[in-house]
């Protein structure tokens, strides 16, 4: 489907964080996520954390689109939750989702077993309430798990940060980040190197966040960023993500720094995208695809900024920001994005040539694209 409109008014974001339609993608029903059936060998990302820190709301509004209001009341979580999402998405990791009375000491819990195989492990901490106790158990999680696995990337969630102000943002962050590397210290993990992100379900700051956390275990990430250095500089781009369509994480983005501003208006561009191809471009009974390789949307800012979506894989689209002057230059865009799709098509073909489950790295030397410079003949 292909939509091309100017939306002269469209320069904030909604109020609803991911419109997507919740039946989009997914083959399983709300009630079957528990018991889906994972696979043993795809990388996990580990969501730990106190009770009532905002674990599963983060899993259920990032990768299940559930409104941030209706987590409100979603039940504390009470056993280990896995939930597969490689089948409606690009991303082939398991979400283990930890209930947050969970003891680490218990000789009943098996280490091996949870942390072998685990990418990344994601520690919720409220900072709306008393977090020493969660930075106790942060430090007895890492260390029992940097045990077992010392290459696992250690994330920290300062989450639910929407009801402070920005000053008390900083000083919280500050203060978690300082405690938490000198509890490391204390017990000899000095090596182990935590990142730390604030979060909120009710802005894109929780999606920026796993997009973070994602990326790091991509394989082909430089491989990406590489393209998508040379397709922006030879087509007169200011800005481009690679974004995976259902849960709107970036994959990967060039080099320039992302701004908040400019990624809320991808995911919001991406949401636009889906709602008006799923009224407008499914037949009456309701079966098609709302985005499929037909997709394709251009919207016209009223500051002579123009927004640029394009499907490049079943599960991935690619959004640019650019300038009124250099859209002029559709033709040549177009065929620089001729190229980048097959380029990425290559990468993942190769990376699925030397894997069974999990993705491989591919050799980037292999041929790069012939992208037109943006002063090239005949365009």
């Amino acid at each position: 489907m292909s939509i091309q409109f100017e939306e002269p008014e469209l320069t904030g974001s909604y109020d609803i964080v991911g419109s997507f339609p919740k039946s989009f993608g997914y083959g399983l029903e709300e009630a079957d996520m528990e018991e889906s059936p994972v696979s043993a060998d795809q990388p996990r990302i580990l969501l730990m954390g106190r009770r009532r820190s905002g674990k599963s709301s983060i899993q259920k509004v990032v990768f299940h689109k559930m409104s941030p209001n209706e987590t409100l009341f979603l039940e504390s979580t009470n056993k280990i939750c896995k939930d597969d999402i490689s089948s409606s998405s690009f991303i082939n990791f398991q979400i283990w989702d930890f209930p947050g009375q969970v003891d680490f000491c218990d000789p009943t819990f098996d280490s091996e077993m949870i942390f072998n195989g685990t990418g990344a492990l994601i520690f919720v901490i409220d900072a709306q309430d008393d977090y020493m106790e969660a930075l106790e158990k942060l430090q007895v999680t890492v260390s029992r798990a940097y045990k077992v696995k010392p290459d696992i990337n250690f994330e920290v969630f300062i989450h639910k940060v929407d009801g402070l102000s920005d000053d008390h943002k900083i000083e919280t962050q500050r203060d978690i980040h300082q405690r938490a590397n000198d509890d490391l210290a204390d017990a000899s993990l000095e090596k182990v190197h935590l990142s730390f992100y604030l979060t909120s379900i009710y802005d894109h700051s929780i999606f920026e966040a796993f997009s973070k956390v994602v990326q790091k275990l991509i394989p082909q990430l430089p491989t990406l960023e590489n393209l998508l250095n040379i397709f922006i500089s030879h087509s007169g781009i200011e800005k481009a993500f690679l974004f995976d369509v259902v849960s709107k994480i970036y994959i990967a983005t060039d080099s320039s720094p992302v701004d908040m501003q400019c990624y809320e208006l991808c995911c919001d561009m991406i949401d636009v995208v889906i709602d008006v191809s799923c009224i407008y471009g499914l037949l009456d009974d309701g079966s098609g695809c709302a985005y499929d390789k037909e997709s394709l949307a251009i919207i016209k800012l009223n500051n002579t900024t123009v927004l640029y979506l394009k499907q490049v894989t079943k599960f991935l689209a690619l959004v640019c920001i650019l300038r009124e002057e250099s859209f002029e230059r559709k033709g040549l865009i177009e065929y620089n994005f001729h190229c980048f799709r097959n380029a990425i098509h290559e990468v993942f073909e190769v990376a699925a040539a030397n894997q069974s489950g999990v993705l491989k790295g591919s050799d980037s030397s292999s041929g790069s694209p012939k992208f037109a410079a943006l002063n090239g003949n005949g365009l």
